[in-house]
């Protein structure tokens, strides 16, 4: 716990129980008033009183520990979350995230990664300009996604009536609605939750054109259930506008159909409207005439072709410039994600080479314990590094103090001495008795030079912070993870290499 919630909470404590104490002085007085005409009545009271005070104690130790505690937590959530600020959905606002992202790029070192990259930022520069609207039609094989597509088109682009399955990959056609003037691109995709691993892999590229939509069409056949319901939610809460679409009501009666439609409107309220659920039938059944003949019924998907003209007319371009801004903060999380693997790559080889120069110096001149606190000016220089490499630049004494404060939590924690039992134990199984007094300590100094790097590559990539759990938790974490058994036996073999043979040969 911070040093300062820890001060505040005892002076809280202190404060309710001077407090206790004059109210508990109080009523000792009422007590014995009421303890001469009623003792039980006395009794209760003094119970009463007990039970306040804990109450008071506990709900206090609770705000501190607890609530604080949590608020603090989101507040650094959203800080490190706030990568980029996300603005206003507008044209300029979209170009302006894209600009940021663009220079966000110039940090990706490996070439064929930034340029894959700035393709990507270079395409959504493009569909901005283009201000073209992309219809995503979702939902599963069987529910007519592609019947509702050529009843849109007014032409047959697509096999119905076909086992699930035969839309293999998105596949997109123009489409012109009347009194728009925007390009229209409406997609076709594969159906969700079909079975097999090609059912799956269809699935993963249908949730991707999902995710790039302008307008998502998640057609159904009946109530949604709860498979796809919750791919629709997911999509809504990333900002996909989205209308319901109640396929195939020429299957159902007047009645049944409102029923479905009620449960529909249920189902999704909060985060679709209610006017965004309709009802269509994209390829009614052919019926049977008394007279031996055959009728095709025309489809009935104008409450959906209004729908979609009312959104486009009213929303078109803060649909396309928010779908940019979002596609944008994707792209500069994917760029975020390349440079903390790349600052990681880089930092670990600060740690590396540091933690074998720390070795040298140790083993060269022997010190009766190992404590890292000896080679602090040598981890100084390397948090200093370190940080660089984070875009943080430290001085020598301000890298010195961090050194020395981690040292101090290592010994704390007796981390030094769990760091000599290990390295003792793994050292005695590879060289000779006649060295290893000197080599254990050369090793270990690296060991936990190496843990001090690791937790300060942690402490950079979190903005200069330990986190909830302070330093404390930081160190511990780093040193279970640095005592596995596959860790520590290419780091023995590599300590033997660079410290052991030295010393046997020198």
């Amino acid at each position: 716990m911070p040093l300062s919630r820890t001060i505040a909470l005892i002076i809280g404590i202190i404060i309710i129980l001077g407090l206790s104490l004059w109210l508990i002085n109080s009523l000792i007085q009422l007590y014995w008033q009421l303890s001469w005409s009623s003792p039980l009545l006395g009794n209760l009271l003094l119970i009463l009183v007990v039970i306040c005070i804990a109450a008071l104690i506990a709900g206090f130790v609770y705000y501190i520990l607890v609530i604080q505690t949590g608020e603090q937590r989101q507040r650094r959530k959203r800080r490190q979350q706030a990568n980029i600020q996300v603005p206003d959905a507008t044209p300029e606002a979209a170009s302006s995230t894209l600009q940021a992202v663009r220079q966000q790029l110039e940090q990706v070192q490996d070439e064929v990664t930034r340029q894959a990259l700035l393709s990507k930022s270079r395409e959504l520069e493009t569909n901005l300009a283009r201000g073209e609207i992309q219809v995503v039609v979702f939902g599963t094989g069987s529910a007519g996604k592609t019947s509702l597509v050529n009843a849109i088109l007014g032409r047959v682009v697509g096999k119905v009536d076909a086992p699930m399955g035969t839309t293999q990959v998105g596949e997109t056609y123009c489409l012109r609605l009347k009194g728009l003037e925007r390009k229209i691109l409406i997609t076709d995709t594969p159906g969700i939750l079909e079975a097999g691993v090609a059912g799956t892999e269809r699935e993963q590229v249908a949730r991707e054109l999902a995710t790039e939509a302008n307008l998502l069409l998640f057609v159904v056949d009946n109530d949604i259930r709860q498979s796809e319901y919750e791919p629709l939610r997911a999509l809504a809460e990333i900002g996909k506008r989205s209308l319901v679409v109640l396929n195939k009501i020429d299957l159902y009666t007047d009645e049944d159909k409102e029923v479905i439609l009620a449960r529909l409107r249920e189902r999704v309220r909060g985060f679709i409207a209610p006017s965004d659920v309709v009802a269509i039938s994209a390829n009614p059944q052919v019926v049977e005439l008394e007279e031996g003949g055959i009728f095709q019924p025309e489809p009935e998907i104008l409450p959906l072709l209004k729908r979609m003209a009312a959104i486009l007319r009213a929303e078109g371009e803060d649909l396309v410039a928010d779908n940019i801004l979002l596609q944008s903060l994707r792209l500069g999380e994917e760029a975020r994600k390349v440079i903390d693997a790349q600052r990681r790559r880089q930092a670990t080889k600060i740690v590396e080479r540091f933690q074998w120069i720390v070795a040298g110096v140790v083993s060269a001149t022997p010190i009766p314990v190992v404590d890292l606190l000896a080679t602090a000016a040598v981890n100084a220089q390397m948090v200093v590094e370190i940080g660089r490499v984070y875009g943080c630049d430290l001085n020598l004494e301000r890298g010195k103090e961090l050194a020395l404060s981690l040292g101090k939590t290592l010994a704390s924690l007796g981390i030094v001495k769990g760091a000599l039992q290990l390295l003792s134990v793994a050292l005695q199984t590879n060289i000779g008795t006649f060295i290893l007094g000197r080599a254990i300590q050369g090793v270990t100094a690296a060991y936990l030079t190496r843990i001090a790097g690791k937790s300060f590559i942690e402490y950079f990539r979190n903005d200069q912070d330990w986190g909830d759990g302070g330093i404390t938790e930081v160190v511990q974490r780093q040193f279970q993870l640095n005592r596995r058994d596959e860790f520590m036996k290419s780091f023995i073999q590599e300590a033997i290499a660079r410290v052991v043979k030295p010393m046997a040969n020198g």
